[in-house]
């Protein structure tokens, strides 16, 4: 595997909608690859993105797991949705992490990561027990394949996922921090949330947006080109370099017309190379 410099840009990106070849074209040799909820994962779909990622000197630094059903509307329908608070989809999505750990194992590649969903405040809440050992079960599952298991940051106050993250107990257990979403669900200001979980962070996406608007509860803020949000990325990639995070700048932009998403893409990576290690 290739040596990457220090807070390397990257790219997250997408199988199904995007390719290698329009990844790599981006200037970037690393990155996070999302794996949608209906892709097969067989030893052949495994196999020919092992072939093409080496073909390519790429290095996948995490696999992402999506689920089929989840929707990202707003609010409350996240909170219906998204990871794995939904109890009627708690199984399916259990097994399915843990091929996507076994694909990720495929690939040679040592972390996954996904969206859990909204983790109750109440300790003793049954959804919280629940989602608690089903994360300690497929931690556990990723340890054997000597993986680390990333949970997406932005759901919950800092607080919240930093007790979860105690609570469940596991070494190979941390975060994906995204500081986008820390502002898109109004739970609180990304830096200040990045020195509290400085400690857990496995990697990051270099992702902006702006607050949800006032008087509309449930109302979800708005992701924004990279430097054009309320993220402040110059302070976010200061406050990297203090935590000491060593790990890719992975760009997320989520923007439905694809055209439009990879030339912002395209412009985060030109933002995020003129000072990347800033």
């Amino acid at each position: 595997m290739q040596s990457l410099k220090e807070r390397e840009t990257g790219v997250m990106f997408w199988a199904g909608r995007d390719t290698l070849a329009e990844i790599c074209s981006l200037g970037v040799r690393c990155g996070q690859l999302g794996i949608p909820g209906d892709l097969p994962l067989d030893e052949s779909v495994a196999a020919k993105w092992k072939a093409e990622i080496d073909a390519a000197k790429f290095t996948v630094v995490t696999v992402v797991a999506s689920y089929n059903g989840e929707n990202y509307a707003d609010i409350p329908t996240v909170q219906r949705t998204v990871g794995f608070i939904p109890r009627a989809t708690r199984d399916e999505r259990e097994e399915r992490t843990r091929k996507i750990s076994d694909f990720a194992a495929a690939l040679g590649v040592g972390g996954i990561a996904c969206h859990i969903g909204f983790v109750p405040e109440d300790t003793t809440h049954p959804d919280y027990v629940a989602v608690r050992e089903m994360v300690r079960r497929i931690a556990d599952h990723a340890a054997r394949h000597g993986q680390t298991f990333a949970l997406e940051t932005g759901q919950e106050p800092a607080h919240v996922l930093q007790r979860f993250l105690k609570d469940v107990n596991r070494p190979n257990l941390g975060i994906n921090f995204d500081p986008a979403n820390m502002i898109l669900y109004g739970t609180g200001d990304p830096i200040e949330a990045l020195q509290v979980l400085g400690p857990h962070v496995l990697s990051v996406h270099a992702k902006d947006g702006d607050w949800p608007p006032a008087g509309q509860p449930g109302a979800l803020g708005t992701e924004r080109p990279l430097g054009q949000g309320s993220v402040g990325i110059p302070r976010f990639l200061g406050t990297l370099q203090q935590i000491g995070f060593r790990g890719p700048l992975n760009i997320e932009r989520e923007a439905e017309n694809q055209q439009e998403r990879i030339a912002d893409i395209r412009a985060a990576v030109a933002f995020l190379n003129v000072n990347p290690r800033a």
